[in-house]
């Protein structure tokens, strides 16, 4: 961020991390299909507030090759680093067997991938598949991000603590954890974050954010969420699942420039 910014007599917090590559305070922005027009438009007002690019589902199927290795080519020269969702790699594990996938990761690797996720939402993974996964991707030359939970939000924090183990001991740099999980009738479940934060680095976590695939989640609930983990967490927490048009405002909560106010300023409305 060396290029000058408008208002810069304004101090960001201190708290915030501002150089990229950054350790913490990672966003993750879901990429549901986005025009290469739109993609470029975002990243050249936005990318130096965005760290990952997702590709939502199975979406890289989807696209013409020389288009999606343009997309690719395109977070990468804006610093943003592009890797495929786990529901992909959950979908050729399942329909076409184990043997599949290292063809799936030479591909990822063709078209410019570096990244790519492993989970279990839809196809479900014992411990030792989850782990004999994750080192087959690595040892194809991928890092991996693996993601807990499940979209059915049924699993209790043990099981979650537990699988994250897993994926840092297999050698996943990050640990998603799945957004339904965190989610009770649109409401934060603040007992299950104060759990995997008790247990677990949340340096190397990210929190997913949800979205109107997750029942009785309306818009103003994500931003309930956004609020609360800047609140918990400070600004560099890592946050996923941030969608496109959002990336400024969120920076801005992050930063204490939106409707929450300023860290550590008690609105009026709160005061005795």
């Amino acid at each position: 961020m060396s290029a000058p910014r408008a208002f810069d007599f304004i101090a960001s917090p201190p708290e915030r991390s501002l150089t990229k590559p950054r350790k913490r305070g990672l966003t993750m922005m879901i990429d549901q299909g986005l025009g290469m027009a739109f993609q470029r438009d975002l990243l050249e007002t936005a990318a130096d507030y965005v760290d990952f690019a997702k590709f939502k589902s199975g979406t890289s199927r989807l696209y013409k090759d020389a288009h999606l290795r343009r997309k690719v080519e395109q977070y990468i020269e804006h610093g943003v680093r592009p890797f495929i969702g786990g529901q992909f790699h959950e979908y050729v594990f399942a329909t076409t067997g184990a043997a599949s996938l290292p063809a799936f990761y030479a591909e990822a690797k063709r078209i410019g991938f570096a990244t790519l996720e492993i989970s279990d939402n839809v196809v479900p993974l014992s411990a030792m598949e989850r782990r004999n996964q994750i080192r087959a991707a690595i040892d194809a030359g991928l890092e991996v991000f693996g993601e807990v939970g499940a979209k059915d939000g049924h699993s209790t924090a043990a099981e979650l603590i537990d699988q994250a183990g897993d994926c840092f001991a297999a050698g996943a740099t990050l640990v998603l954890v799945e957004a339904a999980e965190l989610v009770s009738a649109g409401q934060p479940n603040r007992a299950m974050l104060d759990e995997l934060t008790r247990h677990l680095d949340m340096t190397r976590v990210m929190i997913e954010l949800p979205g109107p695939w997750i029942a009785d989640v309306r818009t103003c609930d994500v931003e309930l969420l956004k609020k609360l983990l800047v609140a918990t967490f400070g600004p560099d927490v890592n946050v996923a699942n941030v969608a496109p048009d959002t990336v400024l405002d969120f920076e801005a909560t992050r930063m204490g420039l939106g409707v929450a106010g300023p860290h550590h300023f008690v609105p009026r409305s709160r005061q005795a």
